[in-house]
């Protein structure tokens, strides 16, 4: 697992931005920051459910969507839509340290990747277009070598 996924760090900064919004501490919204910040990459609604019911937690798979609802739109968590209609959710760190993804079209199958050379060529673009680029996602879709 990356460095960045037991990080108390983005578990205190989604809190604190949580209660800053004026949404009170619950429990199952809490249980789910809980389950992001160990995440090493994205994963489902029902992942992060299944994760937390195998924990003994107590929280509905509608507790999940609502949380991750809330955190989505406080931008704290990333969403990546894979293409079969499923989303995956994944920790946005405050600093800005993030990866991509390869998804593959026949089994789902989602990895991450890291690429100095894809940044690089982000930023260029963002000077060549005179366009100030505070973010960005880059989803590769293909077949994983178990489908080719």
């Amino acid at each position: 697992m990356s460095a960045h996924v037991h990080d108390p760090g983005w578990r205190a900064h989604a809190h604190a931005t949580l209660e800053r919004e004026g949404f009170r501490a619950g429990a199952a919204r809490g249980r789910v920051v809980d389950a992001l910040a160990r995440q090493d990459c994205c994963a489902t609604a029902q992942e992060i459910a299944d994760e937390l019911r195998a924990e003994d937690a107590r929280v509905g798979i509608a507790s999940v969507y609502r949380a991750l609802e809330v955190l989505d739109r406080l931008g704290l968590v990333h969403r990546l839509d894979v293409g079969d209609g499923t989303a995956r959710y994944e920790a946005a760190h405050p600093g800005g340290e993030h990866h991509h993804h390869v998804v593959c079209n026949q089994c789902g199958r989602v990895e991450q990747f890291a690429d100095d050379a894809l940044e690089q060529a982000i930023a260029t673009l963002s000077q060549r277009l005179d366009f100030a680029i505070d973010q960005h996602d880059v989803v590769l879709r293909g077949s994983c070598p178990s489908c080719r």
